[in-house]
């Protein structure tokens, strides 16, 4: 498996060192995700699936009231 060098952390990601977080790299048909705190554990996906289960996460997220 051929993986870019260059990650991208994720925005959602605390500052400063050790802060777990998520990291994106990606070629022209894969990405491909994993934490920072185990970096060669990798998740590879297309783009769709990945899609899919955003739509899916954000759709069952439950939404938070004022008590």
């Amino acid at each position: 498996m051929d993986v870019p060098s260059t990650w991208q952390k994720s925005s959602f990601s605390g500052s400063g060192d050790g802060n777990a977080c998520l990291e994106l790299t990606a070629t022209p048909t894969t990405l491909h995700l994993r934490e920072s705190d185990t970096p060669a554990t990798i998740l590879t996906t297309t783009p769709t699936p990945l899609a899919h289960l955003l739509t899916r996460i954000r759709t069952d997220a439950p939404t938070h009231q004022s008590p």
